[in-house]
């Protein structure tokens, strides 16, 4: 299953640092792209102003129209959701393009989603699949399983296990419960990887701490798993658990970097 619906793919992300309203509009108003995109984003979630859709779009239209990727993107996912704008996803297909081909990973994402559903678009599973590549290669974690979904069920790609397992891995070491859950049904099935239940058990047992299929899998698996086999899995996932926990404290601190 292709992740989640189009409100949950849509993403507008900005610097993991918090911009002072005042000064950033002030430098947005002097023509600043950046701020520009950024005064848009505080008006789009309400951060330090009251919520206001219409000036969002506004500001997001100001930086895309200096060819801001992010301002492009926010523009995009405003045009998608009917957000302060009538809704025109022919529209935010477009301001989606112009920021993916800048190579802004979260618009690839959004672009291969409006592909991949057929919003705004012709419905092109191979292109979703050529834009969530691009967003993956850059570990966008949503990105990575759908890329896997795709290989897995031949869809816009040749069918290839071990290519599914690969980005299904990919988005599980960064924490994403769906992919952890997939992962989990490939050592459990044997399919791109050598049947392994204790690998899978693990798996399950991570996605289950924020996935109803993952709680779903484990439960099914704990009847059939040996208890040896248990005891090793629940060691492998607290194994696992401090690994990714340690990889999203280093991309933490990388964004706050920025």
């Amino acid at each position: 299953m292709i992740c989640g619906g189009l409100l949950l793919g849509l993403c507008i992300r900005a610097s993991a640092k918090e911009p002072d309203f005042i000064q950033t509009k002030r430098l947005a108003e002097a023509g600043d792209a950046d701020a520009q995109f950024k005064v848009g984003l505080m008006y789009a979630k309400g951060e330090e102003v009251p919520r206001d859709e219409a000036e969002a779009v506004k500001w997001f239209r100001m930086a895309a129209d200096q060819q801001h990727p992010l301002g492009q993107n926010g523009l995009g996912v405003m045009y998608s959701n009917g957000d302060g704008v009538k809704q025109d996803r022919i529209e935010a297909a477009k301001w989606f393009r112009k920021a993916g081909e800048q190579g802004y990973a979260f618009a690839q994402f959004n672009l291969g989603l409006m592909y991949e559903k057929g919003l705004g678009l012709k419905k092109d599973e191979a292109e979703a699949a050529k834009w969530y590549r691009q967003a993956a290669d850059q570990d966008i974690d949503q990105a990575q399983y759908n890329l896997g979904v795709m290989y897995d069920n031949g869809t816009g790609v040749p069918t290839d296990d071990a290519t599914a397992v690969k980005w299904y891995r990919r988005s599980a070491e960064q924490g994403y419960a769906p992919a952890q859950s997939n992962l989990g049904v490939m050592y459990d099935h044997g399919e791109g990887v050598p049947q392994d239940l204790a690998e899978a058990y693990a798996w399950f047992s991570l996605a289950a701490e924020s996935d109803d299929v993952g709680r779903k899998n484990l439960d099914s698996l704990r009847q059939r798993i040996a208890p040896d086999d248990q005891r090793r899995a629940l060691q492998r996932a607290k194994q696992l658990r401090q690994e990714i926990e340690v990889r999203m404290t280093e991309a933490r601190k990388k964004a706050r970097g920025k």
